[in-house]
């Protein structure tokens, strides 16, 4: 007894050793996030496309809003804002998953002591990080040169928060789930790239929600990122520009609503759509 007992204490301190899902997801994140900026082709690409974008929109669209006490040029700030946080999330993770499925490693690390939990945390902080530091440069491009105001109370930017958080936690889910999609790498850009094109123009993020026919924008309002954009007009816009909204109000209780229920619904999509290898590969 006295020997099977101290046989088995080197292998108990060993498992105490053993780092945790959530240590390990740190590492992993910081692993993401290396590999994210060694890329700088890339880089470059992630945070210049919404900037550039916002640049030609409120150039050719500079006008004042009728009613609204706003320019469109400002009308477009929020709205980049938020086809940022979910070109970080929902974009980058819908394709990069595919593409680590379709080389297999995906599959290489299943097969590692790693807990799965591991490698999505690593994930959620590389969306982290870049949706945080996009839409940064979205926020001073914004202050600098359309003459957008920072919130000015602890509410607003309280709301700025979760806003954040719920709108890049629900795009992200729907991101890993939409990778299972794709057949093959090469495709992932194009089935993942395609549906979030649409949705920016139904959304209200380079048309006006005031010039978009209200079936088109009730498909819109079936998915978050409409409900992003009007979060974040409601946290950046003065009061008066809630009348362009097609309810006539920031309607922030209800996009609380919409994007949780989005987080769980995307939640429930993961863990029933998501797959380590292609189909395939069986």
């Amino acid at each position: 007894m006295t020997t099977t007992t101290t046989a088995t204490r080197p292998r108990d301190r060993a498992a105490e050793r053993l780092p945790g899902a959530w240590q390990l997801g740190l590492q992993r994140g910081a692993l993401e996030i290396k590999q994210f900026f060694r890329m700088r082709e890339q880089v470059v690409f992630t945070f210049a496309f919404p900037v550039v974008f916002l640049f030609l929109f409120a150039s050719i669209f500079s006008d004042d809003v009728q009613g609204a006490g706003i320019t469109a040029s400002q009308l477009y700030v929020p709205a980049m804002m938020a086809a940022g946080i979910m070109s970080t999330s929902f974009q980058s993770l819908g394709t990069s998953i595919a593409i680590e499925r379709d080389e297999k490693v995906l599959r290489r690390l299943r097969g590692t002591p790693m807990p799965p939990a591991s490698y999505f945390l690593g994930k959620v902080w590389l969306v982290l990080v870049t949706g945080l530091l996009e839409t940064a440069v979205l926020l001073v491009a914004g202050a600098a040169f359309y003459d957008v105001d920072l919130p000015s109370s602890a509410s607003k930017w309280l709301t700025f928060a979760w806003l954040f958080l719920l709108g890049i936690t629900a795009c992200a889910l729907l991101g890993i789930a939409i990778s299972s999609v794709p057949k093959s790498g090469k495709s992932a850009t194009s089935v993942v790239v395609l549906p979030f094109l649409v949705l920016q123009f139904i959304s209200g993020v380079y048309i006006s929600i005031d010039t978009i026919p209200d079936w088109m924008l009730n498909i819109g309002a079936l998915f978050p990122l409409k409900w992003l954009c009007q979060g974040l007009r409601g946290v950046f816009l003065p009061d008066s520009a809630h009348v362009l909204e097609q309810a006539g109000g920031w309607e922030l209780g209800r996009t609380a609503l919409v994007l949780g229920a989005w987080c769980v619904g995307g939640l429930v999509l993961c863990l029933l759509t998501f797959r380590w290898k292609n189909r395939r590969d069986g």
